[in-house]
């Protein structure tokens, strides 16, 4: 059983990372997607919920973890994110190792939105940043339903800047046009391949 490549996705906010991500699955390649992996851990039935719930019992809604709830109390207790994130961290990192240790194909994606931030990017073979002019990836945001100037800016404030994470990345897809990111995603699996059984 070969381990496969671990290709690590990330990208700012509005940046165009699902689009690429769901490029990267319609040719075949699994994507793990961290963001999922939260909503199963707090869905009914989910990992997290007791510990979560243990810590702070309001989040405890209809059996599953009110993220509502969570975010009301990193507002009201400044420790609360740390402790939050010491339950539910290394339950992703297991999700996580699990779809890499069931993972049959050649090449996986693994797409996380701090990965650079969290110190997951030391745990991938390489690193894919997407990327799109600073204006562009406004209009995106902005075009989402109820988002604020105000929500973007504070959601960009707590991303490492587009043009550090380009200078710590192994390969950089700029989406401007899905007919060219799909040319650079498929070119990027053809890439890793050559260079796997080279």
């Amino acid at each position: 059983m070969t381990v496969p490549f671990r290709l690590g996705l990330t990208g700012s906010i509005g940046m165009g990372k699902s689009t690429t991500a769901g490029l990267f699955r319609a040719e075949g390649v699994p994507v793990w997607d961290a963001d999922a992996a939260v909503h199963r851990l707090y869905a009914p039935g989910g990992a997290a919920v007791a510990p979560l719930a243990a810590l702070h019992p309001p989040a405890l809604v209809d059996g599953g973890i009110d993220r509502g709830a969570l975010k009301a109390w990193i507002a009201a207790d400044p420790s609360a994110l740390s402790r939050i994130e010491a339950v539910v961290h290394p339950l992703v990192g297991a999700d996580r190792a699990d779809f890499i240790s069931q993972a049959t194909a050649d090449i996986v994606v693994l797409d996380i939105p701090l990965l650079f931030e969290g110190g997951s990017d030391a745990m991938m073979d390489a690193t894919l940043v997407v990327t799109a002019p600073p204006a562009l990836q406004r209009a995106r945001v902005l075009a989402r339903p109820g988002m604020t100037e105000a929500q973007f800016d504070t959601i960009l404030s707590r991303q490492m800047p587009d043009r550090d994470k380009r200078a710590r990345a192994t390969h950089i897809i700029e989406t401007l046009a899905m007919e060219s990111v799909r040319a650079c995603v498929i070119a990027l699996i053809a890439y890793i391949r050559s260079t796997r059984h080279a």
